[in-house]
């Protein structure tokens, strides 16, 4: 083999193999994904056919996972983000399931969708969830992880960066073949399915270290005397959303409206958190109060404030109580009121472990009086969301995590339309050039092709050196 084909190929090899290697390999360097939200109405017209006529059916939310306009909000994002190649890869929380066409009890629609994780390198990106699907035909019960159920496509958005936070807007989503099965044959692959948004806080660079701080002569704490502790909480919160359907009234199109928290209030996507909780709690019994305020606003004279929380258990029944200022909606007859009991909910002797006295979504129903306060939208008795509540017996006990939604995200611009319209194939197709105008192989196809070539010219080297420490004349090849 000539000298400078053997060096040409040699080039070549070291190119392909370098390409061939994980990016993780060449940029370790990622910096860590901390909290945000993904939001995704996984197709509109799909959703409409669910609680339509035709299939009767609803969609419910699991894992902390809350509505937001026309899309679904999935929370806690976790993952890494490169800004100098531009590489970003963030799994969010939550889940929702879609059911209809009941037939004696059964759903011959049964689809749940959970866990999205999106990865982006370059200007395409892909959406895997994990899928519980039922076959329309046979009924069979599929259960996939992080399958890649969507392309997305990002247009001229460059990745690469050095800010705080990954913001992407109305990213366009098309149907993969794995998610058209996985879609149990509703859609075929290439469907354009709703655009996916989302925002994810990114730690800050390393920093330079700091002086260490002098403990010479510090002293340590005494732990709190066994004996010295009661039944007065040392801190505590509870969370509850008061009811999906209502937080969508609130912000859809008849009321177009919002909600704000204050007085420490936490928005944890599909629950509101009232925190800081005084009160006691002895062998099953709690008598607690919380802070923080909700208050919905809207149209058609909505101005519902809910303030000063309160929880009770006594014998294994509970309920949650509010401050009550303004009303429900239009027409309400006036349910202004201090420690006014909204909910009901069954509360079992709680979990305790470790100073933590835990209740995790305890059915809750609707008061006779919280009825009033919703101006007749829901009758007593009505399941509303479910209350958890969690209580500090000690110093040392840590309340659960709240949904992270991250930062409330800046402004961003969507992929330019033109740019980032989906392929109306199945999957993306690279380009049919390349740089130079010539065909553009695969990285499957050219490692298939070239990896043989290179390992022919390792072994045409071998034999070469070989037969120069054997004092021999190397054949021509």
């Amino acid at each position: 083999m000539p000298a400078r084909l053997r060096a040409l190929l040699t080039v070549v090899c070291a190119a392909v193999l370098g390409a061939l290697l994980p990016a993780s390999a060449a940029h370790a360097e990622g910096r860590t994904v901390q909290g945000g939200r993904l939001d995704w109405g996984v197709k509109s017209s799909f959703r409409s056919y669910v609680t339509g006529p035709i299939a009767h059916g609803s969609y419910a939310l699991t894992g902390s996972a809350a509505t937001t306009g026309d899309a679904f909000r999935f929370h806690s994002a976790t993952g890494s983000y490169d800004g100098a190649t531009g590489s970003f890869r963030a799994a969010f929380s939550g889940g929702v399931r879609f059911t209809g066409h009941e037939t004696d009890g059964t759903y011959l629609l049964d689809l749940t969708l959970a866990n999205p994780t999106v990865s982006v390198t370059g200007s395409t990106g892909t959406l895997y969830v994990d899928v519980v699907s039922k076959a329309k035909d046979s009924g069979a019960v599929t259960t996939s992880r992080q399958i890649p159920f969507a392309t997305l496509a990002l247009g001229s958005i460059d990745m690469k960066g050095d800010g705080d936070a990954v913001v992407l807007n109305n990213l366009p989503a098309t149907l993969t073949t794995q998610g058209a099965r996985s879609f149990a044959g509703y859609y075929t692959a290439g469907t354009a399915l709703d655009p996916v948004s989302l925002s994810a806080d990114v730690e800050p660079g390393q920093q330079p270290s700091s002086t260490p701080t002098e403990t010479a002569g510090a002293t340590k704490s005494p732990e709190p005397n066994e004996s010295e502790k009661s039944d007065a909480l040392a801190d505590g919160a509870v969370d509850w959303g008061v009811r999906r359907t209502f937080r969508e009234y609130v912000t859809g199109d008849t009321a177009r409206g919002r909600w704000t928290l204050s007085d420490g209030a936490e928005d944890g996507g599909a629950l509101f958190r009232f925190p800081d909780g005084e009160g006691t709690y002895d062998d099953g019994t709690l008598h607690a109060r919380f802070a923080g305020a909700v208050r919905f606003t809207g149209a058609h004279g909505l101005d519902l404030r809910l303030s000063d929380v309160r929880v009770t258990v006594e014998d294994g029944e509970g309920t949650l109580y509010a401050d009550v200022a303004g009303d429900g909606s239009e027409g309400s007859d006036g349910s202004d009121g201090v420690k006014v009991p909204l909910v009901t909910f069954t509360a079992k002797k709680p979990e305790t472990a470790e100073g933590l006295v835990t209740l995790t979504e305890a059915p809750a129903k609707l008061t006779a009086r919280g009825a009033k306060v919703f101006g007749g939208l829901y009758r007593a008795g009505t399941a509303m969301d479910p209350v958890s509540l969690a209580v500090a017996l000690t110093d040392d006990a840590e309340l659960p995590a709240l949904p992270d939604l991250g930062s409330e995200p800046a402004a961003s611009a969507s992929p330019d339309a033109k740019s980032a319209a989906p392929e109306t194939s199945a999957e993306p197709v690279a380009s049919a050039t390349g740089d130079g105008g010539f065909p553009a192989l695969p990285v499957g196809l050219a490692a298939g092709v070239l990896l043989p070539v290179c390992a022919a010219l390792a072994a045409v080297t071998v034999r070469r050196r070989r037969a120069r420490t054997a004092g021999g004349t190397p054949t021509q090849s």
